[in-house]
């Protein structure tokens, strides 16, 4: 990591302060750092929050990827904090919570916060984007326009011929799986053990066409483009992104898995204060909004989503002909499916 000073406009290098927030023991050797998954999110990250907000403060952001829950945990324990904001998925929310690396958040320090949906907002994280865990598949195996509709379309090989990518995880997974074998959306959670085991034989029953369990949001965009999946799970912004330059790839988000990027402070960040105050910023319309020209990941605010015109509100995950149509993840429970069958998956996985 580049290791630079704190820039503060006009403060003097004997200032007790880094900027307004700040507390007086911490140490000002290197810039405030942000760290998200890298891609179409981390640029629309920057160019909708990071940047304005430097600008207006006068400092230094320090943008960096991927994000790691295992470092962050690890960071803590050290002592050695160097990330300052982080987004994760919302599993790490829960997670953090739990296992004490993540800082509760003051929510008198972000006001803005009252003006998002419940389900947006934890004690140890806040959601600031969205997306979804789509379909995709690539137009040189079937037309754009010819492509499955369901998670029960993409588990159809007989139809739907030709090798598969799937996340390398249970997350995700379990809800294609369940969406696959037919369960409604609102029987998806809670999880049950029953509802699990269920989950877990659908997705055995089609790993044998599933030739790539993908961990990087970048490879299922590159390996339809290529030819060498012609169906895969992938992250709605990338997908985006890659069909933005031409990209041969075709997709839907009907029956996709909704979720939101969640961003996190670690416990023992010298910029505590900094964060909260970045956090609150990125809620408000005005940034919320520049996410919308980017076409990639949406707003969390309905204000914000409500100025998109009608090609954008084609591809923003929440918008109600979109919605309508997908499972919205429950982070909560995903956290405690991931962590009580992490076994029953990598046997899965090595079977």
């Amino acid at each position: 990591m580049q290791r630079r000073d704190f820039l503060l406009a006009g403060l003097g290098a004997g200032a007790a302060l880094g900027l307004a927030g700040l507390p007086k023991w911490a140490r000002a050797d290197r810039p405030f750092t942000f760290t998200s998954w890298g891609g179409a999110l981390s640029a629309s990250e920057k160019s909708s929050f990071m940047d304005p907000f430097a600008a207006m403060k006068g400092i230094t952001i320090n943008n960096t990827s991927p994000t790691e829950t295992a470092k962050i945990k690890a960071m803590v324990q050290a002592g050695n904090v160097e990330w300052d904001l982080v987004d994760v998925g919302g599993r790490t929310v829960w997670q953090g919570a739990r296992d004490g690396f993540l800082d509760v958040l003051d929510m008198n320090k972000i006001p803005n916060a009252k003006t998002l949906p419940s389900q947006f907002v934890a004690s140890h994280g806040i959601a600031t984007s969205t997306g979804a865990t789509i379909f995709a598949w690539s137009t040189k195996a079937f037309p754009a326009d010819a492509g499955p509709q369901s998670w029960a379309d993409f588990w159809d090989v007989k139809r739907f011929p030709g090798p598969r990518g799937l996340y390398k995880y249970f997350y995700y997974n379990y809800e294609a799986a369940m969406l696959a074998a037919g369960v409604k959306r609102d029987e998806v959670f809670p999880v049950t053990k029953e509802k699990a085991e269920m989950a877990l034989a659908k997705v055995k029953e089609l790993k044998p066409n599933v030739s790539v369990w993908w961990g990087s949001g970048a490879q299922p965009p590159q390996l339809l483009s290529t030819g060498e999946l012609a169906l895969s799970s992938a992250w709605s912004g990338r997908v985006l992104a890659a069909t933005a330059e031409g990209a041969p790839i075709g997709y839907t988000y009907n029956d996709g898995i909704a979720w939101a990027n969640w961003w996190v402070i670690p416990k023992g960040t010298p910029y505590r204060d900094v964060a909260h105050e970045l956090i609150n910023y990125a809620l408000e319309v005005e940034p919320q909004s520049k996410l919308l020209s980017l076409k990639t990941y949406g707003p969390v605010l309905a204000d914000a989503a409500a100025k998109a015109d009608a090609d954008t509100q084609k591809i923003l995950v929440m918008a109600p002909e979109n919605i309508k149509n997908m499972l919205i993840l429950n982070e909560e429970e995903a956290e405690k499916y991931s962590r009580d069958y992490e076994e029953s998956w990598n046997q899965l996985m090595l079977g």
